[in-house]
C-alpha cells in the first residue's frame, strides 16, 4: 500500500528520498512542489528526473483529498466535511470570512475523548486522531485555501490530545520550506491538557487559547470532567510561566449558560483567578444541542457579564456565532456518516 508525501516533514522526506535512491537535495524539492506549488500526483514534480518520479510512485503517492460534502451559511461561512481515519468516519473543517480575513477552523481527531457536557463533538465518542497528511490536507482541500490568512485548531478533538501530528503540522505550515505561515497566524485551542502543553508552549509561538467556562473546580468538573486530571488552576500555574506581554496571547474561552456561569459570582472568580495574567477572555454564546438542559443567556445578559469582566479589568470580547444554520458553530461539528444523509 502506498504511502503518502503530504504530511511529512523536511527531515522525513530527506528519509524518503535515501530510501528511494534519491539524492538527499531531492526532499526540498519535493517540500515545494507538496507545500508551495500544491501538486496532486508525483509526476508533476517536473525538476526531479523521470526515473526519481518513478522510483518514488512504486511506494508513495501525493495524499491529496477531495471534500465530500459542502455547505454554505447565509452568512459566508462554510462548512467541509472530509472522510477521515477510517471509512465511514468524517471530520469537519469550517472556514470563516471576516472582511480581510479568511480564518480556517481546523479539526485535529475524529471525534473527542473529553467528554464535554456541551459539546456535539465530544458526544459522539473518540474514532481516532487525524494523521498530519489528514491536518495539512484540511489547508489544502477547501476552495479557499488560496485565500487563508488565519487557522484555529478549534475543529473537532482535543488538538493537544494527538500533540505529535499537530505539531508536525505546526511545522508544516510555519516552516520555510513549508507554508511559511508567521506562527502569529495560529491559534490553538485545548482544554488543558498539561500532559501537552508545556511542549507546545516551549517549541512553537502560536497563540494559545484555553477553553475556561468556569471558574469554580467543582462546577467546571460538571461540564467539562477533564478538570478532575487537569485542575483549572494547575493550568493557570503553567500559563503563568511563560510571557504573554508582547505579540503572543493567551486566551480564555467562555461559553455563557443562562443562569449556571454568568452571575456576579462567577465575574468576581475569574477576576480573583486571572489577576496579574496579560490575558483576554472570549465571550461565546451556547449554541444549542439536542437533549441539552444548558441554554444561552439573553445578549443583554451576555453583555452585562463582559462589562463585570471589563470592570475588573479583563480584556473581553463577544465572538459572533458564525454558521450556526449550518451546524458550524462553536461546539456543533459532528461529523458522523448520518450527517452525509440528511
Amino acid at each position: 500500500m502506498a504511502q503518502f508525501l503530504l504530511g511529512m516533514t523536511l527531515g522525513e522526506l530527506e528519509a524518503v528520498c535515501t530510501a528511494s535512491g534519491l539524492k538527499r537535495y531531492a526532499a526540498a524539492q519535493m517540500a515545494d512542489w507538496l507545500y508551495k506549488k500544491r501538486v496532486r500526483t508525483i509526476d508533476q514534480m517536473t525538476n526531479l528526473s523521470k526515473e526519481s518520479r518513478a522510483r518514488l510512485s512504486e511506494n508513495y503517492e501525493v495524499g491529496r483529498t477531495v471534500p465530500a460534502e459542502v455547505m454554505t451559511s447565509k452568512d459566508g461561512t462554510r462548512k467541509y466535511a472530509f472522510e477521515a481515519v477510517a471509512p465511514g468516519q468524517y471530520i469537519e473543517t469550517v472556514m470563516i470570512p471576516d472582511r480581510d480575513r479568511a480564518t480556517l477552523c481546523v479539526s485535529s481527531q475524529a471525534g473527542c475523548k473529553m467528554g464535554c457536557k456541551f459539546c456535539m463533538t465530544g458526544r459522539q465518542g473518540f474514532h481516532g486522531n487525524l494523521s498530519a497528511r489528514e491536518i495539512i490536507a484540511q489547508f489544502m482541500d477547501v476552495e479557499e485555501a488560496e485565500e487563508l490568512t488565519n487557522a484555529v485548531f478549534m475543529g473537532m478533538g482535543e488538538p493537544l490530545d494527538n500533540w505529535e501530528n499537530v505539531h508536525k503540522a505546526i511545522e508544516i505550515l510555519t516552516a520555510d520550506w513549508g507554508f511559511g505561515w508567521s506562527p502569529k497566524r495560529i491559534t490553538l485551542s485545548t482544554i488543558g491538557d498539561l500532559a501537552t502543553m508545556k511542549e507546545f508552549l516551549d517549541t512553537t509561538a502560536c497563540h494559545l487559547a484555553v477553553s475556561l467556562h468556569n471558574p469554580f473546580h467543582e462546577e467546571r468538573r460538571e461540564l467539562m470532567p477533564v478538570e478532575n486530571r487537569y485542575p483549572l488552576e494547575e493550568v493557570l500555574k503553567l500559563v503563568r510561566q511563560y510571557d504573554f506581554t508582547g505579540q503572543r496571547r493567551v486566551t480564555f474561552e467562555y461559553i455563557v449558560f443562562a443562569g449556571m456561569n454568568d452571575t456576579k459570582r462567577h465575574a468576581a472568580g475569574l477576576a480573583r483567578l486571572l489577576r496579574g495574567l496579560e490575558c483576554r477572555m472570549n465571550l461565546i454564546r451556547f449554541h444549542k444541542i439536542p437533549d441539552s438542559p444548558y441554554t444561552s443567556g439573553s445578549d443583554a445578559l451576555v453583555e452585562q457579564f463582559q462589562k463585570r469582566l471589563e470592570a475588573a479589568g479583563i480584556t473581553t470580547t463577544i465572538r459572533a456565532s458564525r454558521g450556526e444554520d449550518i451546524m458550524a458553530a462553536c461546539g456543533l461539528l459532528a461529523g458522523k456518516n448520518s450527517n452525509r444523509q440528511q
